[in-house]
């Protein structure tokens, strides 16, 4: 009788191999299974975490842990739960499909290659295996390759949900928004009650400026599903995009109540509230916004440009955000990085112009051996009243250091005669309302602007950034005189970073060159805006200006800091004779109008000098000509890219 009791009592505490144990393990598995359909990703992690307790070798829950972590973007704890579930159920093709997802999301795209390529020897039409190798190719920047996978899954598999909306979302990034839309109404002819169709359906309406059709089908995702997160956040911006700034407001109120770690929708309420004038709110906001997440740089730059357009220089906050990039810069110098370091200097400075850090910043470029610049700077604190004895003594030593530099002996001052030949527009469009941070182009288009400002070859116009349309951004370019307009999007990964950036000929809205930047981690808005900048500038033919003539010796206003070298030939173009090629990027001037050549045999800092050579008989050359290099070396056409949009591919992973 007492061993009777004895396994009974074991059994009612849940030994292993037990009634109790198997119900309370299916108990958690079923319970995880019902948060997952309702998108409670903690709550059923929590769940199926007490199953694996209970069990450890319950495939099913290893496997539903893994997804749980999919969805919550923790990739390399699914990755270690899908493994755990393969060695438990080898032949489960779901945990296997999965496995490759993740390994995809991780950039180990050759790992992932060969589990999908062991799925699809054993099942050569598994959906979810096309489904994962259209993700492969998207990930390789095979986009054309992509569309043709989804295309043959579509026909063998017409209703499949993902399937359809992944060619639509596809083909929407590739300009094809037609065709997309064409298969988004498939899918919602086919799913009419499902959620997330009609979310996609207003994504790729968004995406093609269809604002109107895109709140509608936002507003019906959350007719069915009332607190999905993503349809909140894009209806939020979408209505911001509408101008209806209050209801933005609103909605961005209600996603930071539901997280108050969601920097987007803090992002969303700071730009609704300087659209309604309330300038001093969206400050704070975006103040408080920064301590939630002070990796998120739309709200840094954002909050700072806010500053600079509406206080005082003697703004104390002003000095507060700037000593932030002085100590930025500082770090970055100590480790020799002086790209970095100048720019966090440079955006120091544009916040407080008077910081006595602007003598860190002369050193910088003193080091990287630019003396005349270094002297410049250098009497601009003297201007300002910030000199002592030292940087009085610098100044000193400095001038007469350069007392034999090539533009004193030619006699002119660098700064009057050094001019950008390059005029240049830099917009975004109003009509993309962004997947994450509303109008994230304006942004980073701010962004790209305020680094070619730097850059002594382009002029970059003070025009206003946001065009509500291309036919709007042409308009303002062509009649505001300048060579080329610049067209910049984002497309935000959930880690990583795209910029595209589009260059149109402001004379004819031709195509002139389009790049794409893309940067992953930590500062990645800085770093691809200033790749982009950099590539734009690098990408426009190098040309000067003859300003001062001796004879058979000339000097042009560009030097070694405008990338000019010794052994460089440029043509000497009749002044006013070049024109802006009406598309691509170039110059074109008849062979008549030029006049000679001009070889550089001595390239200063701040200007060049060299010999010139007439041609023909007649010497026509005079100050004033335009020089610009021959034979220039074609650069590749293809920037630095991940080949995928950051965007798209974190929608694909969305949709399993």
């Amino acid at each position: 009788m007492k061993g009777f009791v004895l396994v009974l009592l074991l059994v009612l505490a849940g030994v292993p191999g037990g009634t109790q144990n198997r119900a309370g393990v299916e108990f958690w598995y079923e319970q995880g299974r019902s948060l997952m359909l309702e998108d409670d990703w903690y709550g059923a992690s929590e769940s199926f975490m007490e199953c694996v307790r209970l069990n450890p070798a319950h495939a099913g829950a290893n496997a539903a842990l893994a997804e749980c972590y999919y969805e919550l973007g923790e990739f390399d704890q699914a990755l270690s739960w899908v493994q755990s579930a393969r060695t438990l159920a080898r032949g489960d093709m779901g945990a296997a499909n999965l496995e490759a997802s993740t390994l995809v999301a991780l950039g180990r795209l050759d790992a992932a290659q060969t589990v999908v390529d062991g799925i699809l020897i054993r099942e050569p039409y598994n959906r979810e295996a096309l489904f994962v190798a259209g993700e492969l190719d998207l990930a390789r920047g095979q986009s054309g390759r992509a569309v043709e996978r989804f295309r043959d899954a579509v026909r063998r598999y017409p209703d499949d949900r993902r399937l359809l909306v992944s060619l639509a979302l596809v083909l929407g990034s590739l300009g094809d928004g037609e065709t997309a839309r064409s298969y988004i109404g498939q899918a919602l002819s086919r799913h009419p009650d499902d959620y997330r169709v009609h979310y996609y359906a207003a994504y790729l309406d968004a995406q093609a400026g269809r604002i109107p059709q895109a709140i509608r089908s936002a507003e019906q995702t959350l007719s069915l599903r009332p607190e999905y997160g993503p349809a909140q956040s894009l209806l939020g911006n979408l209505r911001y995009s509408a101008g209806n700034y209050e209801e933005a407001l609103r909605l961005a109120d209600a996603l930071i109540t539901r997280n108050r770690e969601d920097g987007a929708a803090w992002y969303l309420k700071a730009l609704a509230l300087r659209s309604l004038g309330r300038t001093a709110d969206a400050v704070q906001v975006l103040t408080d916004a920064y301590t939630v997440d002070s990796q998120d740089e739309f709200i840094l730059f954002t909050l700072e440009d806010l500053l600079i357009s509406s206080t005082a220089l003697e703004d104390p906050r002003r000095a507060r955000w700037a000593s932030l990039h002085f100590r930025r810069g500082g770090d970055y110098r100590s480790r020799n990085l002086g790209d970095e370091a100048i720019f966090e200097y440079r955006r120091g400075l544009r916040l407080n112009p008077y910081a006595p850090e602007r003598r860190d910043y002369a050193e910088l470029l003193r080091l990287q051996g630019y003396p005349a610049r270094y002297l410049e700077e250098l009497r601009v604190m003297q201007d300002q009243g910030l000199a002592g004895r030292n940087l009085n003594d610098a100044v000193e030593t400095y001038s007469s250091l350069l007392s034999d530099a090539l533009f004193r002996r030619w006699q002119v001052d660098p700064v009057e005669v050094n001019k950008p030949h390059w005029k240049l527009a830099v917009f975004s469009l109003a009509s993309q309302p962004g997947l994450s941070h509303v109008s994230a182009a304006q942004t980073a288009s701010t962004l790209v602007r305020e680094i070619l400002v730097h850059n002594r070859n382009i002029a970059a116009a003070e025009l206003e950034i946001v065009q509500p349309s291309f036919s709007q951004a042409f308009r303002t370019a062509r009649e505001a005189g300048v060579d080329y307009f610049l067209v910049v999007s984002v497309s935000e990964g959930e880690r990583d970073l795209s910029l595209r950036g589009e260059l149109f000929v402001a004379r004819t809205g031709s195509a002139a060159r389009s790049y794409t930047v893309f940067r992953t981690g930590a500062d990645r808005l800085r770093n691809a805006a200033r790749g982009l900048a950099e590539d734009c500038a690098a990408s426009l033919p190098l040309r000067g200006e003859l300003i001062e003539r001796r004879q058979a010796q000339a000097l042009m206003d560009k030097g070694r800091s405008d990338g000019i070298n010794t052994g460089m030939i440029f043509d000497v173009v009749r002044k006013g004779r070049a024109e802006v090629l009406n598309e691509g990027v170039g110059l074109s001037y008849l062979a008549d109008d030029i006049v000679g050549s001009f070889i550089v045999d001595d390239a200063g800092e701040e200007v060049a000098a060299g010999a010139l050579s007439r041609t023909g008989f007649f010497d026509r050359i005079s100050t004033g000509d335009e020089l610009i290099l021959r034979d220039e070396e074609k650069k590749d056409e293809s920037a630095e890219s991940s080949g995928a949009n950051p965007e798209l591919r974190r929608l694909l992973r969305m949709l399993r």
